[in-house]
């Protein structure tokens, strides 16, 4: 039975209107329970709808101008926004308000908005408790509260504000998680949920795509290199995912310095870079977002062909939802990751921990092959050598303005330019 034709006529138009066809597995199963009013605990692989599995049946139990009733807890900034645009697409139509609480942002601003009694509020932890705190959100009023990506903020310094929020909750309000790998956390919610349902369709659901899972064997110095190449390969579009800040500042800069359109996306920028990296992004005006976990959670852009791990991922959780960002609903794509002969037994057995399937693949001639180039040999003068290498062939770049790639730049201005700002296009 589909969940269809129990929403509002409004919603109906506006879930045609959104291009989509038949619910998801988990949106259909998790329907009845969360509007019922039952404590979930809902898992499913990343891509397949788990936002909306939630927000639609949520939103069918607020009360418009009852005050803030459903509160969503997200564990990053990027998150929450995006949950927040969601979930207004689909509150509007119901005349329901939605406030956005998240660090970095105008708290006085944030205030003002309260005053105007939003239904649903989504945010970060550390803010929702400050405003809690100072009384700014009236707790006592809310009848549902949700953790998204929930085992990220049942991590020791989340878990600790995430209990705080609770505490300062009514006596009894239910309780939802949801997460492509919130089983990995049941225990805890369990505890913290009486009666908790269960819903994993990881086995069952078919709404991913075809992912393909590879690796490319390089030395560590030449990340930038094979980057730069990758970028020119036909269709390339990637998010390129960094262990640490420092490593991913490095090889941005020396990418900027090429001339290649990219955008930095890290923890130590304020809301206003985040956000122009991921619009820059989004837009296409960036063939490749550098970036961190922080944007493996959630983050939803549409039909990346690529995930590029400068690294080996540091838990299986991590390279699940870096994985995770291609193959949304249906669309095909794949992940490679850079290893070394240091890393790559740890790429074996993480692959084997998780068990995908994997393949070394290599990069030349401009495109990404499954073998090894055979090296062509001739003869000159009596000796055998190897057939020079050819020019490169002239590309273009994202502009759409012919140029050689691998020509350096004759000036040095953007050398040594902060990362923190700098998102150029090729011109």
């Amino acid at each position: 039975m589909t969940i269809i034709k129990n929403l509002p006529e409004a919603w109906q138009t506006h879930w045609q209107a959104s291009g989509f066809s038949e619910p998801s597995m988990i949106q259909e199963k998790s329907f009845q329970p969360l509007k019922e009013k039952e404590n979930v605990l809902g898992i499913s692989p990343t891509g397949s709808g788990k936002t909306l599995a939630y927000v639609l049946p949520l939103l069918l139990n607020v009360e418009k101008g009852q005050g803030s009733q459903l509160l969503i807890l997200a564990p990053s900034q990027e998150l929450a926004v995006q949950i927040s645009q969601v979930v207004r697409d689909w509150a509007t139509l119901l005349h329901l308000k939605t406030q956005t609480l998240i660090g970095g942002a105008n708290v006085g601003r944030q205030i003002e908005k309260l005053k105007k009694k939003p239904e649903i509020l989504i945010g970060t932890p550390g803010r929702v408790l400050e405003l809690i705190k100072t009384k700014k959100i009236k707790s006592h009023l809310l009848h549902t509260i949700v953790m998204d990506e929930v085992d990220q903020l049942f991590h020791e310094k989340e878990l600790n504000l995430t209990k705080q929020i609770l505490t300062s909750a009514p006596t009894e309000f239910q309780l939802v998680f949801y997460s492509a790998t919130a089983d990995r956390v049941a225990e805890e919610a369990q505890k913290l949920a009486d009666q908790l349902t269960v819903i994993d369709v990881t086995a069952e659901d078919q709404s991913s795509g075809v992912v393909n899972h590879h690796f490319i064997a390089l030395s560590p110095r030449k990340k930038s290199d094979y980057l730069r190449s990758l970028a020119y390969t036909p269709d390339f579009r990637a998010m390129v995912f960094f262990n640490q800040v420092a490593d991913l500042g490095s090889v941005e800069e020396k990418l900027l310095y090429e001339g290649l359109a990219v955008a930095g996306l890290a923890s130590d920028q304020n809301k206003t870079l985040r956000k122009l990296a991921i619009d820059q992004f989004s837009k296409k005006r960036a063939v490749m977002l550098l970036t961190t976990d922080i944007a493996a959670r959630g983050l939803d852009f549409n039909a990346i062909p690529f995930v590029v791990n400068a690294e080996v991922p540091l838990s299986e959780e991590s390279y699940i939802h870096r994985a995770g960002r291609v193959g949304r609903m249906g669309a095909a794509g794949s992940v490679i990751t850079f290893v070394n002969d240091a890393t790559k037994r740890d790429y074996q057995r993480l692959m084997k921990k998780i068990e995908l399937p994997y393949q070394e693949v290599f990069l030349y001639d401009g495109a990404i092959h499954s073998t090894r180039k055979e090296k062509s040999i001739t003869e000159d003068k009596g000796a055998i050598t190897a057939t020079p290498k050819k020019d490169a062939p002239t590309k273009k770049d994202t502009s759409g303005q012919t140029a050689k790639p691998k020509k350096r730049p004759k000036n040095n201005k953007n050398k040594g330019a902060r990362r923190k700002s700098s998102i150029i296009e090729n011109k």
